[in-house]
């Protein structure tokens, strides 16, 4: 096997962070991105801040290659936005990388050669087979391993609260947005509109935090921040209690710009239909039959998913809730955990039945939220070792990620509010003393 490269699927940090480990350890890794640059997500949310460190987003092996080129890391003390991590990082990396990355190649499948999913012989003794498609046509790379970090950044969640599209999300598609808006943008889509935002996670709040300041300059402005959950609960996070301050403080600006009445909270609201007025406007309803008021423009930030149909002649073990490696669920189930407390994994939670296929960084989470970039290093600093035959050094995972200040998991639903109004409860406005009005019956 050892003619054959090491594919990568993903330009993005896990992904070249596992190039660069490849490199250092004497292995080819080829990167196949199927977007025109290094980063090429990231770049999607660029005016989105991260709540992480410079120190905590640059790979320790992509470090020590950017030194060798003689390209500068950054080393200031503030958190990058999404554009100048892909610009100062990301960008240079891939440069630094040469030859291994390619751009504009989309990944369409991976098999074993000559053998479908079913069969057993040669699984072993054969090298993968890497489907691309490019713009000068199709071809098939062989492969002595792949590591999916693809990630999820193209399969985001829907609207409705069963998991799939609400009857009528998919035609009203040309007012519901699936990304935190980029006001420098898009302020007139959403200035002096009424905008409901689903979802609960760090995203909605940064949107919330942005619409409210909207709100400020554009009094006409309402937002309705729409909740499955059936009490507030957690949701701002850990405040100052969150070893990361810039994600502590993310919370903290949210639930002040509720306080100030820039944000209407309604819980316990699961989408089931989107029904559009004559003027245009879009009425979201419950699935018990609870609508609320007209909205211009719906913001869905309610999480993403693994797109694993291309990985479909490969055998794969995955646990049948987050669509995650199976080992690795139990440590990240958002019912149980926060990332603060997320174990130590790497190799042997994230290897596949089909030798030589690790999924990797946001992908290896499945569903889970809240993955963190010094969770992606590690995985692939032992994923790399594992593949180089390293075993000593794969199973030594050492990660220490900072507490979120919030015990337990996210959970998808708040089990007191459950418990009380039962899973069919009517939804709730909700001030932020967590008192609630009821709404219908």
């Amino acid at each position: 096997m050892d003619q054959f490269p090491v594919v990568v699927v993903g330009a993005g940090p896990s992904g070249l962070a596992a190039a660069a480990q490849l490199l250092e350890r004497g292995l080819r890794p080829m990167v196949l991105e199927a977007g025109p640059q290094a980063g090429a997500a990231v770049a999607q949310w660029h005016h989105v801040r991260l709540f992480s460190a410079w120190s905590e987003l640059v790979d320790p092996a992509a470090r020590r290659l950017l030194e060798s080129t003689g390209r500068s890391v950054p080393e200031t003390a503030g958190c990058p936005t999404g554009a100048e991590w892909a610009s100062e990082y990301l960008v240079p990396l891939a440069d630094a990388l040469g030859e291994h990355v390619r751009f504009g190649a989309r990944v369409v499948g991976v098999a074993r050669r000559g053998r479908d999913r079913v069969v057993d012989a040669g699984r072993d003794s054969e090298p993968l087979t890497v489907h691309v498609v490019t713009a000068d046509g199709e071809e098939r790379i062989p492969a002595r391993a792949v590591v999916d970090a693809s990630g999820t950044w193209g399969s985001p969640n829907p609207l409705g609260g069963d998991g799939l599209p609400a009857v009528g999300e998919r035609a009203a598609a040309d007012r519901i947005g699936y990304r935190v808006p980029d006001l420098g943008q898009e302020s007139a889509r959403y200035a002096g509109r009424r905008i409901a935002v689903a979802g609960s996670g760090h995203s909605a709040l940064t949107a919330l935090v942005a619409l409210a300041e909207l709100a400020r300059e554009y009094p006409g402005t309402h937002i309705t921040w729409v909740l499955r959950r059936g009490m507030v609960g957690s949701v701002f996070g850990g405040g100052e209690a969150d070893q990361l301050p810039a994600r502590g403080a993310l919370g903290l600006r949210a639930k002040e710009a509720a306080k100030a009445g820039h944000v209407e909270v309604v819980t316990g609201f699961r989408t089931s239909s989107v029904h559009r007025e004559p003027d245009g406007r879009l009425v979201l309803e419950s699935q018990d039959g609870h609508r609320l008021a007209p909205v211009d423009e719906v913001v869905v930030l309610t999480g993403f998913r693994p797109d694993h149909s291309w990985l479909s002649e490969v055998r794969l073990d995955l646990d049948p809730v987050l669509g995650a490696p199976t080992k690795l669920a139990p440590l990240i189930d958002p019912n149980a955990h926060s990332c603060g407390t997320v174990y130590p994994h790497g190799a042997d939670e994230l290897r596949q039945p089909e030798p030589g296929v690790y999924l990797v960084g946001m992908k290896s989470y499945g569903r889970a939220p809240t993955f963190l970039a010094l969770t992606g290093y590690e995985q692939v600093r032992s994923v790399v070792a594992e593949i180089a035959g390293d075993h000593e050094s794969a199973g030594r995972v050492e990660l220490v990620l900072p507490e979120t200040g919030v015990c337990g998991g996210s959970g998808v639903f708040d089990a007191p509010q459950e418990a009380a109004d039962g899973c069919c409860g009517a939804p709730a406005l909700a001030d932020l003393t967590l008192s609630t009005s009821r709404v219908g019956p």
